[in-house]
């Protein structure tokens, strides 16, 4: 640190430093610069006490130069060669260099800045002549003609591993920037936190002895010492004046090169400025904490490098959670408070995460310094698609909304009674509960409970409280709390049913992140949390479906609660006496709602309950069995009452018969129903459709599905080593029967959309299951159907009609975005089943021409679709692929505007989307290539 001045003055464009050293023991002298006339300069040879004389001493050199230069052998012996061959310890080296420096200045002062010419890489070398008759300007472009393009490369070597350690950031910087100022600005910066390390240790010491000075002058004349006064006064004083020329030092090189390398074009050296000024701020407070140091750091939040961004955003997250800087930090906070919050949208993730973090320090330093609009910007990014910026925003959100109303319970709870009902004390979590639904409500973003809840999973225990959940729930609150209204339980049980998906899977929910191993220890957390999830709901949830069971939209979350229970339980905990009630009111719950989603989640939950694993299934399948039993019968009734009355039909009928359609198709997604023998009239309803009986398209629609699971169970069902002959006669019979009528029911154009959507589905599906790969087992053989020319035919034009349409025609700007989005998820579907039937070959693969030359046209809907299609192609046949593609072309080619009989318009944008699909296409016949998978058509 006693040769930062000089350094400073040589490689910081002469910033007027004042060169006294500070240290106590080393003799003052404010002459002695780099100047001609500098006395005492020893050209060519090392002080006696240098690391490069002593070297040579243990070498058996003389330590000898002459005034023209260096000789190789003493070339070996400069502080760089040392330090590069790492034969001595760096601290003893550097002890060394300093005690020369104290016998020699000039000497040591010239080892060191040929120390850092060769460490940027410069072969040069800058002599005792250089040093005493050159002007700074022409040395450094002497040493600039010096560097090549092997320059800068020693770090690289692992002969020399010291001198990688010392030069790693000062080689990053230069072979970056190709510019010895850069390497210069490094060194300085580095050497100007050393001396803010020095300024704020000599404060510390200054601060004790004038303690000890004002403890003693506080005294009595009696008790007085008035030696030890007079040696305390010189050491305050002698700290006073290190101190002053401490800062005299750091306020020029602050001056003289950070103010200008702060807005370097390099960002590289930006970032550098940024973290070094606040290390500065937060060692050395007393000087820097200042608006006029923190400007600086407020001005780069707006630098367009992340990287600077990054470093500034660090710089003040120490500041603001230290007390002792709070009062210095009020006018920075108002003038750059704004920028601060915005960039807690960066498009850079790290940023992003450190301008929250920053946000909540704030928020932690002065609850008032961020208003409504500030704090609604980041309890917004709960819900965000990446899990650190969503974390870190749950942590604000916990801190601003959470913990004050925790910190109230807890003082409201030390009233005796109240908190409690009935002798039963209530959940000190209760206040934070209903605050945390009354904002998942106010987002006006209800489909995303489970982002709010993975967010705040690891942040607070307030999502694994079921007692908390169930009490404000069963209970009446009243006596502490006002009691919830419908929608606020609605949205309570919707967070709930989410809380207990988490706690049992371990998992965050689709979208957010790829799903992760989880470690041993991890495993261990999830089965813990699952089990108290378990005994807590197998108690608590027939309760809760007794009381909310008539509300479609509570109980369809609160029916999947039992697909996340330890099953076990109910037995090694002696619980199965609650098992009997839950099962009843599934029960219940299906014959009286005929949502589609409640009856979809109770068809799951039953399958879950009903698996073999588990000591409770027996009981579980007589109930379900019984359940089906009921719905079978319902069924066949309300069919027979429409057959009766279809000419003077009543509303009544039509909702049973509705009512009972969905909950057979409900219940055949995760269950066999084939042992019911619903077959012959589930087919009768979709028949009776296309012989335009009037049936409601919704209910011909779950009949085709069911139709289509009838088959696709019965396909499950054969032995494949030995089929009994009947049962397969049967099933191809069926199998006939259905795809004949769903091709009608797709080729009828009067038939409702939704109709002819799901007969193309179940072409589609069954074309898979029973398409020709059943045919490689000569038992199976029989079940093979093929697709007539007509059939696919009548699927492309399907595609075309369906899915290959203009946006123009499918948008409605008073359509909602979230209709919008499922549409695009249904055409998205169909497509997808059309391009499994020529992956699998079931269809001819030309087809796919009709596909592939809408690639770019609708590449943001159906891309990756697409694209993936293609790689499956080229892959099974490489050479049929390209035939396919050049069909697309041709077709396309087809439309192509001509001026004449044997020319084109070259100029139409028909022509240029030819152009541009042949490009795009043209990549994946790139040997060795896989250019299909990332190849992005907007680059064309």
């Amino acid at each position: 640190m006693i040769f930062a001045s000089e350094l400073g003055d040589f490689m910081g464009n002469r910033s007027g430093i004042d060169h006294t050293a500070i240290n106590s023991h080393v003799t003052s002298d404010p002459n002695a610069m780099m100047h001609p006339e500098v006395g005492g300069l020893h050209q060519g040879r090392h002080s006696a006490n240098s690391p490069v004389a002593k070297k040579q001493r243990r070498s058996g050199g003389q330590g000898q130069g002459h005034n023209e230069g260096y000789h190789e052998e003493q070339n070996m012996q400069t502080l760089f060669h040392i330090v590069r061959n790492g034969r001595q310890a760096l601290q003893c080296v550097v002890d060394d260099w300093i005690e020369s420096y104290k016998q020699d200045k000039d000497s040591a002062l010239l080892e060191l800045i040929n120390f850092l010419v060769h460490s940027c890489g410069c072969k040069g070398t800058v002599t005792p002549e250089m040093f005493v008759t050159m002007d700074q300007t022409e040395i450094i472009q002497r040493m600039t003609e010096e560097f090549d393009e092997d320059s800068g490369r020693v770090s690289s070597d692992p002969e020399w591993p010291d001198l990688e350690k010392v030069q790693v950031e000062l080689h990053r910087v230069h072979s970056c920037s190709g510019e010895t100022v850069h390497t210069s600005t490094l060194a300085a910066m580095k050497l100007m936190t050393a001396l803010v390390t020095v300024a704020a240790s000599l404060s510390v010491q200054h601060d004790k002895i004038s303690r000890q000075y004002e403890a003693e002058k506080a005294k009595n004349a009696a008790r007085r010492a008035s030696q030890r006064m007079d040696i305390l006064k010189a050491k305050n004083e002698e700290f006073e004046e290190h101190i002053n020329e401490l800062q005299q030092m750091m306020g020029n090189i602050f001056n003289g090169i950070f103010v200008h390398r702060y807005r370097d074009t390099h960002p590289e050296i930006r970032a550098i400025c940024m973290g070094e000024i606040g290390t500065w701020i937060k060692n050395y407070h007393t000087m820097f904490l200042d608006d006029g140091y923190l400007r600086y750091i407020g001005w780069n939040l707006h630098d367009k490098h992340w990287d600077v961004r990054l470093r500034c955003v660090q710089a003040l997250s120490n500041l603001y959670t230290s007390e002792e800087f709070a009062s210095n930090l009020e006018l920075f906070t108002n003038r750059f408070k704004d920028r601060i919050v915005s960039m807690t949208l960066d498009k850079k993730i790290d940023v992003a995460v450190q301008a929250i973090k920053l946000v909540t320090s704030i928020n932690s330093w002065k609850e008032d310094a961020l208003d409504s609009t500030d704090c609604e910007a980041v309890y917004q990014l709960v819900f965000s698609s990446n899990r650190s910026v969503a974390q870190a925003a749950a942590q604000f959100l916990i801190q601003r909304l959470l913990t004050r109303e925790e910190d109230e319970n807890s003082q409201n709870q030390k009233t005796p009674g109240s908190r409690k009902k009935a002798g039963k004390k209530l959940s000190s979590n209760i206040g934070p509960m209903r605050d945390l639904v009354q904002y998942f409500i106010e987002s006006e973003l209800h489909d995303h409970a489970a982002y709010l809840v993975d967010s705040l999973w690891d942040n607070t225990a307030l999502v694994k409280d079921w007692e908390c959940m169930t009490q404000m729930l069963l209970e009446d609150i009243s006596s502490g709390f006002e009691p919830l209204n419908d929608k606020e339980e609605t949205y309570l049980i919707d967070i709930m049913t989410c809380c207990a998906r988490q706690a049992s899977e371990g998992q965050p929910p689709v979208g957010r992140c790829q799903p992760k191993k989880l470690t041993g220890k991890e495993r261990q957390i999830v089965q813990d949390d699952k089990n108290r999830l378990t005994a807590h709901f197998i108690q608590t949830l027939p309760h809760l479906l007794s009381k909310h069971g008539i509300d479609p939209d509570k109980v369809a979350d609160l029916v999947v609660i039992p697909q996340y229970f330890d099953l076990d339980m109910y037995t090694s905990g002696r619980l199965e006496q609650h098992l009997d009630p839950l099962l009843k009111l599934l029960t219940e719950i299906v014959t009286k709602h005929a949502d589609k989603q409640i009856l979809h989640n109770c068809s799951k939950t039953f399958e879950y309950l009903c698996n073999d694993s588990y000591a409770i299934s027996n009981r579980c399948k007589i109930a379900r069995s019984a359940l089906i039993d009921n719905l079978a019968q319902t069924f066949q009734a309300a069919w027979q009452d429409y057959l009766e009355n279809v000419k003077d039909i009543s509303e009544t009928e039509i909702y049973n018969l509705t009512a009972a359609m969905r909950r057979v198709s409900a219940f055949y997604c995760s269950h066999n129903l084939n042992a019911w023998e619903m077959y012959e009239s589930l087919f009768k309803i979709a028949k009776s459709y296309s012989e335009n009986v009037a049936v409601k398209s919704q209910i011909v629609c779950d009949a085709l599905v069911s139709l289509q699971l009838c088959l696709m169970w019965a396909r499950a069902d054969i032995d494949d080593n030995n089929p009994d002959k009947n049962e397969v006669k049967t099933v191809k019979r069926r199998v006939n029967e259905v795809m004949s009528l769903c091709f009608e029911l797709m080729c009828q154009r009067q038939n409702a959309a939704e109709v002819i959507e799901e007969a193309y589905t179940n072409i589609c599906d069954l074309l898979i299951v029973y398409g020709k790969q059943i045919g490689f087992n000569k038992a199976l053989k029989p079940l093979v159907y093929l697709a007539s020319q007509s059939m696919q035919e009548e699927l492309k034009r399907f595609n075309e009609t369906h899915v290959f349409t203009n946006e123009d025609d499918l948008d409605d700007e008073d359509e909602d975005a979230s209709v919008k989005i499922e549409a695009l998820h249904k055409r998205r579907k169909l497509l997808a089943c059309f391009c499994k039937l020529i992956i699998s070959n079931n269809i001819e693969m030309n087809f796919a021409a009709d596909v592939f030359k809408h690639y770019l046209k609708f590449y943001n809907d159906y891309g990756d679709i697409i694209k993936n299609t293609l790689a499956k192609l080229n892959d099974y046949n490489r050479t049929e692929c390209a035939k396919i593609i050049l069909r697309s072309l041709h077709i396309l080619w087809d439309s192509v505007p001509h001026i004449s009989p044997t020319r084109v318009d070259k100029a139409c944008e028909q022509f240029a989307h030819i152009k541009d699909l042949a490009k795009n296409f043209s990549f994946i016949f790139l040997p060795g290539s896989d250019q299909i998978q990332r190849r992005n058509p907007g680059s064309s």
